[in-house]
């Protein structure tokens, strides 16, 4: 599919994580014996990769995938959801929460490359970045009513602003998987592609984001999960539209439209 034998930017138990030319971070979830399901390391190495995502001026734009052919992220780790009682269940999904929203509310461009299934904590991890692709192979589900439980790191949020309110009533309270395309045809991803294809089509786009601006896509992530998060997101635009003026990339890109050539960004 595509090479996953990568040194590691930075060493994590569950990640394997590639920096490569033009300031992108690939990001893998790495436990493929487990179907990538994510336990409590897992997130703790999910968060930290994303606060080296912030920190870091070199990344320009993260892609997240899965080891293997087989999933993205097949859902939470079960043997640590059994473990569960109604006094720690609370934290366990707030803590999600906050390192999923990490992700959501990253400056930078996260693009889920969906390989396999997405269930669960997967599909809730996927829904949590910017835009998802899927391979043809991609099975998208949030069953957890059948364990007696609901989706706890923002499931019950994010998938009705993707695929409206009634279609996801449908699929969390049914527990129901779908496929690419059906996921495609409601909204939940942007676009499907073979397995062959699929890390390449990410990087495409990818490339064709971070090209702009930096200061301006951060802006851009700012406001459109503000039309979803904040009383007036009007405002927030506004804002962010007079932020982007006062930078000194605003004044290149104008220059360059005016002089005929392309912009030299230089993230100020």
């Amino acid at each position: 599919m595509y090479n996953t034998n990568l040194i590691n930017y930075m060493n994590f138990q569950t990640l394997k994580v590639q920096l490569e030319e033009e300031g992108l971070l690939k990001v893998f979830i790495n436990r493929e014996d487990k179907l990538n399901a994510l336990n409590a390391q897992t997130m703790i190495d999910i968060e930290s990769a994303f606060q080296m995502v912030y920190d870091d001026p070199k990344v320009k734009g993260v892609i997240i995938s899965g080891v293997g052919e087989k999933a993205f992220v097949a859902g939470a780790d079960i043997s640590e959801i059994g473990e569960l009682n109604h006094m720690n269940a609370r934290k366990f999904a707030e803590s999600g929460q906050e390192i999923f929203m990490k992700i959501e509310s990253c400056p930078k461009p996260v693009i889920a490359a969906i390989n396999g299934y997405a269930l669960g904590g997967g599909c809730e991890l996927a829904m949590a970045c910017h835009i998802r692709i899927a391979s043809d192979n991609a099975k998208f589900g949030l069953p957890e009513v059948t364990l007696g439980i609901i989706p706890g790191y923002g499931g019950t949020q994010r998938l009705p602003v993707l695929v409206g309110k009634g279609k996801a009533f449908e699929l969390i309270m049914s527990g129901s998987q779908i496929d690419a395309e059906e996921a495609w045809r409601i909204g939940l991803v942007n676009y499907v592609t073979t397995q062959e294809e699929l890390m390449g089509k990410c990087e495409n786009l990818m490339h064709k984001i971070t090209k702009n601006a930096g200061l301006a896509i951060a802006q851009v992530i700012d406001c459109v999960n503000a039309a979803y998060t904040e009383d007036d997101g009007f405002q927030t635009e506004a804002n962010s539209f007079g932020n982007c003026c006062k930078t000194d990339d605003f004044k290149e890109g104008t220059t360059a439209f005016l002089e005929k050539r392309k912009p030299e960004f230089q993230g100020a």
